[in-house]
């Protein structure tokens, strides 16, 4: 009877030990144990009308897709500067004339199809050719001509120097398409990133897994699977975090629920620069926004302060012209039109309206354009100027009734890419401003290389936009991030509108 109790007795010890063991361990130890979360929720508002950043303009679209589906030549990283992608290396010619990429070696598109100069030339033929939609079309005017010498080499021949062709080619409406498959990228989107379309449920979601094959092996990613979720309201984005719906809103919509995530150690909240400034639209083709006077006079009747406090909790910088303190060559003009209504009554009486006149502003439906333009509102009645409220589904209808066709008087939206002062040479575009001098500015930029000249002709081209006033000149929006404490990761700053997602991972 002794030897199965004795063999029971050693079984029962041997079982105690190992628990006390496992008690043993340090925490750390244990939690290895637990596989660490690899899924990321992502609110977005609004949500793209389609997924191909390179047929569209809405930067949603590229909030989606660039650097995460799609990628280009060369990239913009977190900090504004321009760095090697598809391009490994390049060479400019002494007189700025032929650009030459060195392209990296066995990319493949999601669906197999080869990244080659054959493949970059396709892409850039298709921005840059006569039936092209790319809303940055002007990106590659310059280009006269795109070569294939070899498999791994892409050159490029310029009419004539562009000193920004290399920045342009970073952004999202420069990015890589396959030649076989970008016909559907609006809809079912295939590049070469890091991350592979799954779905698209409109009205709800996109869904992204990570791309098993991505070629850059140094990139370890921390996520595969990422769920973009669009949520319009400010209230259900901010019910969406504090239930744990959302991870994260890296783009938060309602600058006075800020304060309301401040004492919950589960949320972190970041308030960055981005390059997304506030402006007042006109129709300079049409009357009165055709008179300069008029314009100044509303600029004039603008109190700034009040604006960026009553429209964004007070979370925002002014500016005198379009143009943000993060760009070089930045100067202060927020003093050429200062606030003062009795001097712009006085200049509307000059220009022929002492009683001031009546006109509409088209809103789009983004959280800071309708408390903007309720605020101009009671600021222009003061100065004897009526103006009446439409609010415009955004971005459908703004982008036809304003975008493209500029049927309205004045509109509001916040322009996001970049250094954009060549959008006012544009023709057309939506603002109508026509001024030879200022076309002549930016051409002597692109001319140029020498960074101290080019700096004195930014600021020159910002001081004729503050005087002439095609834009009343409201405020940058600060990136108001909202997120679960143990991400890591997102973009704290926005040197260009992005949610790139190859270095956010969940700290455990």
């Amino acid at each position: 009877m002794t030897k199965p109790v004795s063999i029971l007795r050693r079984r029962l010890l041997a079982a105690a030990f190992t628990l006390s063991a496992a008690l043993a361990l340090p925490l750390g130890a244990g939690s290895a144990l637990a596989a660490p979360k690899t899924s990321l929720v992502l609110g977005m508002n609004p949500e793209p009308q389609g997924l191909d950043p390179t047929i569209a303009a809405p930067v949603a679209i590229g909030q989606v897709t660039w650097q995460n589906i799609f990628e280009g030549l060369v990239a913009i990283d977190r900090t504004g500067k321009i760095v090697p992608q598809l391009a490994k290396s390049w060479e400019i010619s002494p007189d700025g004339l032929t650009y030459t990429f060195h392209l990296r070696e066995g990319v493949t598109f999601h669906d197999g199809q080869p990244f080659n100069s054959e493949a970059a030339k396709f892409s850039l033929d298709r921005a840059r050719g006569t039936d092209s939609v790319n809303p940055q079309k002007r990106f590659f005017a310059a280009i006269d001509t795109v070569e294939t010498p070899d498999a791994n080499t892409l050159v490029l021949k310029l009419k004539t120097r562009n000193s920004s062709l290399l920045s342009w080619l970073g952004w999202p409406a420069s990015v890589m398409v396959g030649p076989k498959s970008s016909v559907n990228d609006k809809t079912t989107p295939i590049g070469t990133g890091p991350f592979k379309f799954v779905s698209w449920a409109k009205g709800d979601r996109v869904e992204l897994a990570a791309n098993p094959a991505y070629w850059n092996k140094d990139v370890k990613l921390g996520l595969d699977k990422v769920t973009f979720r669009f949520i319009g309201d400010p209230q259900a984005q901010a019910a969406a975090l504090k239930s744990g719906d959302v991870d994260a809103f890296p783009e938060f919509t309602a600058p006075e629920l800020i304060a309301s995530f401040k004492d919950d150690p589960k949320i972190a909240t970041v308030i960055g620069n981005t390059e997304l400034k506030v402006v007042a639209g006109m129709n300079n083709a049409r009357k009165p926004f055709s008179d300069k006077r008029v314009r100044q006079a509303l600029m004039m009747a603008v109190d700034r302060a009040t604006v960026i406090e009553g429209a964004w909790s007070g979370l925002g910088q002014a500016i005198g012209s379009h143009y943000t303190p993060n760009d070089r060559g930045y100067i202060d003009t927020t003093g050429v039109h200062a606030y003062d209504p009795a001097k712009a009554k006085a200049l509307l009486a000059e220009a022929g309206y002492p009683n001031g006149f009546s006109f509409t502003i088209k809103t789009p439906q983004m959280p800071y354009a309708p408390r903007s333009a309720e605020i101009l509102q009671a600021m222009f009645a003061e100065i004897g100027v009526t103006m009446t409220i439409e609010p415009t589904e955004f971005p459908a209808k703004w982008v036809q009734d304003v975008f493209k066709s500029t049927d309205y008087d004045m509109t509001i939206v916040a322009h996001a890419e970049p250094m954009d002062l060549d959008i006012y040479a544009r023709d057309p575009y939506y603002f109508n401003y026509k001024n030879p001098a200022y076309n002549a500015v930016l051409d002597k930029i692109e001319q140029t290389t020498d960074a101290a000249e080019q700096d004195k002709l930014y600021g020159e081209a910002q001081t004729i936009l503050a005087d002439d006033v095609p834009a009343l000149y409201l405020f940058v929006l600060p990136k108001l991030g909202v997120w679960n404490a143990k991400l890591k990761g997102l973009w704290e700053n926005e040197p260009i509108p992005a949610n790139v997602l190859t270095e956010v991972h969940w700290e455990e």
